[in-house]
């Protein structure tokens, strides 16, 4: 008896947890705004008291950007995106971490990362990730997630306790049981809140002023660069249709295909701000290329700049992608390498690094007169460059340097 009726509590306690949350309307504009939200009770006080800690050693990080036109420019993104009114509780900080990624915090921190500010390529594409993200905080996932995971946990004590006053085998086959269905349920909660936030960014673009299909060509664009990674690696190609059992988001092709129908049709005449994000990330960009290469991801980083380039070839663009095919240190590459960093020098024969890069690759081709004069271009350009001690022992005594 005592075994039948801890199986029993344990099938309640895990249909308690397990029972599907009701599916959200996909509205196509965001409710209306209530204001920003205040904490209430004690769980809620101490989160937003802990985020408080975090934004304050966020504010003190080495990593953190700061650069008042930046993120001025940032936060007027998201601004138009979700409204004036509801940005106002946002504070916005850019970090130099070079991966596609942008959080927020409960108490009103937004984290944008550098790298993603280099995978999206116009204001739209930023504002629908932007727009994802202040969805999570006007829904008040973290504090729900919060909840939710501390209901689960309590969950599986009670079933630990009752499983133990009632030892065998088929105990703890239900426990385990439970275990997996509490779990599962955590899971597909975090991808109902990622699919929720999705929603609402994409109602936001429908009532701004930028394009929404923006929305669905990001993740076209974040599927393309894992794609080619896997290539290069020799990896099978990715599946975007199905995700594993721990997955916290919703598979990616499914994410570009509903954020593509919710667009509203009539906004695909509007305005992207190419220009103007390709004009705000310009000092920034050879920063953002360089952290990039540094990552060893031939694939996607040639994904990235060629993406980059759909919008017209740059100096930049071309000495970034010498630089990749010259560091991968293949001796095919070498020759592709050569002739990107002469394109850059067509286009700005006063761009050092693509002197010094020309010069390097020209040398390891078996070619030392020609190096060894673009290097001496190089330390012209650049005589007090950090390397230019070390450049000048590759060059000759004899040629005055």
């Amino acid at each position: 008896m005592a075994a039948i009726g801890a199986r029993s509590v344990l099938a309640l306690l895990a249909a308690s947890v397990a029972a599907p949350a009701p599916a959200a309307d996909e509205a196509v504009l965001p409710p209306p705004y209530t204001g920003a939200y205040q904490p209430q009770g004690v769980d809620e006080v101490g989160q937003w008291r802990e985020d408080d800690e975090l934004e304050r050693a966020l504010a003190a990080s080495q990593l953190l950007i700061r650069d008042e036109a930046l993120t001025g420019y940032v936060k007027g993104v998201l601004c138009a995106t979700v409204g004036a009114e509801r940005c106002a509780a946002v504070r916005v900080y850019i970090v130099r971490v070079p991966f596609f990624n942008a959080s927020m915090s409960p108490n009103g921190t937004m984290r944008v990362n550098s790298g993603l500010l280099l995978r999206v390529h116009d204001e739209a594409e930023l504002g629908a990730v932007l727009g994802h993200e202040f969805g999570h905080f006007e829904s008040r996932h973290g504090v729900n997630g919060f909840r939710k995971r501390r209901s689960a946990s309590d969950v599986l004590v009670w079933g630990a306790l009752l499983a133990a006053m009632a030892p065998s085998y088929q105990s703890m086959r239900n426990y385990q049981n439970l275990e997996l269905s509490v779990y599962g349920t955590l899971f597909r909660y975090g991808r109902d809140q990622e699919r929720e936030a999705d929603r609402l960014g994409i109602a936001y673009l429908n009532r701004s002023r930028l394009r929404p299909q923006a929305a669905a060509s990001v993740w076209q664009s974040v599927m393309g660069e894992a794609e080619a990674s896997a290539r290069i690696r020799g990896l099978k190609k990715p599946d975007f249709q199905h995700i594993a059992f721990t997955a916290s988001h919703p598979p990616n092709a499914e994410r570009a295909g509903y954020l593509a129908e919710l667009a509203v049709p009539e906004g695909a005449d509007r305005e992207d701000g190419a220009a103007r994000y390709r004009a705000a990330l310009a000092p920034w960009m050879d920063m953002l290329l360089a952290d990039q290469i540094g990552l060893n991801d031939f694939g996607g980083s040639d994904y990235v700049i060629a993406r980059l380039a759909e919008s017209g070839w740059t100096a930049g663009l071309w000495l970034a992608r010498g630089e990749l095919y010259r560091t991968r240190g293949a001796q095919r590459d070498f020759a592709n390498a050569a002739q990107f960093y002469a394109n850059a020098i067509a286009i700005d024969p006063a761009l050092a690094p693509a002197h010094r890069g020309l010069g390097l690759t020209l040398i390891k081709t078996g070619q030392p007169a020609e190096g060894q004069a673009a290097l001496r271009r190089y330390l012209t350009l650049s005589p007090d460059a950090p390397d230019a001690k070390m450049i000048r022992l590759m060059i000759p005594k004899e040629t005055g340097q």
